[in-house]
């Protein structure tokens, strides 16, 4: 999902340099909500994850 995220951006970037605002703006909008989505899901795994030391 990140890649997902960082090729949205890079398509906004080249958007944005050939002047495309609406395309670039679309696809920052994207790169934004996925960016967040990725964060979120990598916070959830992450103490999803954690196991006890066994006693």
């Amino acid at each position: 999902m990140l890649s997902w995220a960082v090729t949205f951006f890079i398509i906004a970037i080249i958007a944005g340099l050939l002047g495309f605002t609406g395309i670039a703006g679309a696809a920052v909008g994207i790169a934004k909500i996925l960016f967040f989505v990725f964060l979120i899901m990598f916070v959830i795994f992450l103490f999803a994850g954690r196991r006890r030391p066994p006693a």
